[in-house]
């Protein structure tokens, strides 16, 4: 009975912070290129119960004994947001065309992303297209990180009256002034968030080019930008379903410990 108070408090925290992760997803539901976090839960290793004692010496097994949930990680999900038209120039939309087949699944995996420097000079990554210019004339992000090109190098252009091509080659007046850096990550899990739009590689190094990789197709548009690929409706849905949980297992605590109330103080109680 002690352990069922472990095993519903267990479930109580593990939805607490399925909760959390699903409220910050609905927060970013309007975020561009804000990409939702899925959590996984696992239960912890489960106990094989013998029977002790008793007259019968065969299949003394019992069974297995869960001892609980926890919320073991929460992996965001590369699937492509909707892509909205905004008429600004600066505002630049990445969509997936194709990529490499995983042979075992048969599917389509990893993904592709912007490239960024931060003030600090780190590489960082993006689904973010919400550019703008820079008063030097910088192209960067809302955050005025520097968008990178395929040379891994700082765009600078000297107006605002370019054209992006749909390989990310910018030109103003038929000068070329470089194309627009786009990485692919073949493992998404070795990309760590970094608030809700810049993504960490943990891989070490940095990420390839995908413009070097034939198997890979894409195609920038300017003027557009990608929104969140958050679902309200279902993620609403799914906090309802998180909610109810929790209670469950709240009364299934409250239950226990009353039992344990009566335990003590009433049926060992001498008259």
């Amino acid at each position: 009975m002690i352990r069922g108070l472990y095993t519903s408090a267990s479930g109580m925290i593990a939805e607490q912070r399925r909760q959390e992760t699903l409220s910050n997803n609905l927060n970013n539901v309007d975020t561009p290129g804000y990409k939702s976090d899925q959590s996984k839960l696992r239960t912890f290793p489960e106990q094989l119960i013998e029977r002790l004692g008793g007259d019968m010496t065969a299949n003394r097994q019992v069974g297995g004994l869960a001892t609980g949930v926890y919320m073991d990680e929460t992996i965001p999900d590369f699937t492509q947001g909707t892509v909205t038209e905004t008429g600004k120039a600066t505002d630049v939309a990445l969509i997936t065309s194709q990529l490499p087949i995983n042979p075992q699944t048969g599917s389509q995996e990893g993904a592709l992303l912007f490239n960024v420097r931060t003030p600090a000079g780190d590489t960082r990554y993006t689904r973010d297209g919400h550019f703008t210019l820079s008063p030097t004339g910088y192209l960067t992000d809302d955050a005025g990180d520097q968008v990178l090109n395929s040379a891994g190098q700082p765009i600078q252009l000297p107006s605002d009256q370019f054209q992006i091509a749909g390989d990310g080659t910018i030109s103003i007046n038929g000068t070329n002034y470089g194309q627009i850096g786009v990485s692919y990550a073949a493992n998404t899990n070795q990309l760590v968030k970094e608030g809700n739009s810049l993504f960490r590689f943990n891989g070490g190094g940095a990420l390839p080019q995908a413009n070097a990789n034939g198997t890979i197709s894409y195609n920038l548009k300017q003027g557009f930008v990608e929104g969140s690929n958050v679902q309200a409706d279902q993620t609403i849905t799914d906090m309802m379903e998180a909610y109810r949980s929790f209670e469950a297992n709240q009364k299934t605590l409250q239950i226990i410990d009353g039992t344990l109330d009566k335990a003590v103080n009433q049926v060992g109680r001498i008259n």
